[in-house]
């Protein structure tokens, strides 16, 4: 599928020497009862502009929690996290839902469309978030649902879609903001093998044709060995090895 422009990215800090993930000593620690679960542990990560790189594990190894740090979903416990040179730890709430409006997309395994919502208006919401005149809104939200085909599924509601169209309209809320990074979590997992392909040619599209970064969290590797750049894997919330794609 042929994708339409979308417009200038967000000015990020993105020169050769700063990666668009940098994570030193980074931990996530819960405490449950007595004991503490080590959600992730001592994780060291690099990712660099324009990369397409896939988180890979097995439930419960921290791969989404990882994710969920890097989005300013969370907060360590300890070490590091930065996106473009930002040091996430060091910012209030409102700098990190900032960061979450203006340099971030998230596209969730699960949708999390909001169901009383036109596909339009779902698409737009992240824009009134960020106080995006309504004439722009409009236009922006055309553009981002042309990119992934649904210019045609405006008036329609979530119920109205099948799987697939649902996470194209999630996958348009995530890049209508036009950030510069952008997160998947499972983006496939409530999908089919043909719809999850399709939604993986889209993500490799943006990541080429604007040179957005991608961070995708999945269990699928035939998928990860066929559309990502690199390959990590983890397991008991520690970073292992590199795989190579």
């Amino acid at each position: 599928m042929a994708l339409a422009p979308l417009g200038a990215a967000p000015t990020v800090m993105t020169s050769a020497v700063v990666p668009a993930i940098r994570a030193q000593g980074l931990c996530r620690h819960y405490p449950m009862g007595n004991s503490l679960i080590c959600a992730v542990e001592d994780v060291a990560l690099e990712v660099a502009t324009g990369e397409f790189a896939a988180l890979l594990g097995s439930s419960g190894s921290g791969k989404s929690t990882l994710l969920n740090l890097v989005a300013g979903l969370d907060r360590p416990t300890a070490g590091s996290i930065s996106v473009f040179g930002h040091d996430l730890a060091s910012l209030n709430s409102e700098a990190l839902a900032r960061h979450r409006r203006q340099t971030v997309g998230i596209v969730f395994q699960a949708f999390n469309l909001i169901g009383s919502m036109t596909v339009l208006e779902n698409v737009e919401l992240p824009l009134r978030f960020n106080e995006v005149e309504r004439g722009e809104r409009r236009q922006r939200a055309l553009t981002a649902l042309e990119r992934v085909g649904l210019a045609d599924r405006l008036e329609h509601r979530p119920s109205q879609l099948s799987g697939g169209e649902q996470q194209r309209v999630s996958l348009a809320r995530a890049i209508v903001n036009r950030p510069a990074l952008l997160l998947a979590d499972e983006p496939t997992g409530n999908l089919d093998t043909a719809t999850g392909e399709s939604i993986m040619l889209l993500l490799r599209e943006l990541n080429q044709s604007l040179a957005v970064t991608v961070l995708m969290v999945t269990h699928e590797r035939p998928l990860a060995d066929r559309f990502a750049t690199r390959l990590l894997h983890m397991a008991d919330g520690r970073l292992r090895p590199e795989v190579r794609a």
